[in-house]
């Protein structure tokens, strides 16, 4: 059978996760349009939206705030979900694609994951088909984790499980999900295996050796994670989730 080839518009489309994804689906002979402000097309203000959606059959919003303060990404995520969803209504998108975080809907505490659960909620609410994969946290940002947890110049993180990913499983799983039927529902997914979170931090930066001066990682079970205690639960994926294929190990030999 003949492959349908369809229109995506990628919002969101010129960061890390989105540029992965415009050039997996280019290559299956999709048209792709990637679009961010950069593009002229801010799903904030609306501007730009009716035009880059006529015509396209898919949207994948893999879209950040630019500040995390708790009530700024509030509003980014839901100003810019009615908007997207208004203008995917009008367009006649027939499969809203969305990008959230694994463990999202168990940690009230963290103002980033309450406004990621306020998307989540605009999109089920749409009416319109949808998918949303919840993924766990990228190896591409463990720095930024390492970093975000100073205290007193010395790291403090949880030894808590976490499941960390590479962005390419990432990009590769959205391409999957995006091009197949919605499932109106939830798909999650995780990293290759589960590791402690100080433990995962501290691999990272012996491994940055020589480039820099390595931090000392404290394990502290108290230490909050973008405002949330964390315990083995809260950002583990669970049964039927999908598995990426690439191992940290593998990832950090990458050049």
């Amino acid at each position: 059978m003949e492959e349908t080839l369809m229109k995506f518009v990628i919002i969101g489309g010129t960061g890390l996760i989105g540029g992965k994804l415009t050039h997996l689906l280019r290559t299956a002979g999709h048209e792709v349009v990637p679009a961010s402000p950069a593009t002229g097309v801010n799903t904030v203000t609306g501007e730009g939206l009716p035009e880059v959606l006529a015509g396209a059959q898919v949207v994948v919003d893999v879209s950040n705030s630019p500040s995390f303060e708790d009530a700024a990404v509030l509003e980014f995520f839901r100003t810019s979900a009615r908007n997207l969803l208004a203008a995917a209504r009008t367009a006649g998108v027939s499969h809203v694609v969305a990008l959230s975080v694994v463990g999202a809907d168990r940690l009230p505490d963290s103002g980033y994951l309450r406004a990621k659960v306020a998307q989540e909620a605009a999109i089920t609410g749409s009416g319109l088909p949808f998918t949303i994969l919840r993924a766990t946290q990228f190896f591409e940002f463990t720095q930024a984790i390492a970093q975000s947890s100073v205290v007193d110049g010395a790291i403090h993180l949880p030894p808590a499980l976490y499941q960390p990913v590479a962005a390419d499983d990432v990009a590769a799983t959205l391409a999957d999900v995006a091009q197949a039927a919605p499932v109106d529902g939830i798909v999650e997914l995780g990293g290759p295996e589960p590791v402690r979170m100080d433990e995962h931090v501290r691999r990272f930066l012996a491994a940055q050796e020589g480039a820099e001066p390595v931090q000392e990682v404290t394990t502290d079970p108290h230490a909050r994670y973008f405002g949330t205690e964390l315990d083995d639960t809260s950002l583990t994926p669970g049964p039927g989730a999908r598995i990426g294929t690439i191992h940290f190990v593998d990832w950090l030999g990458k050049p």
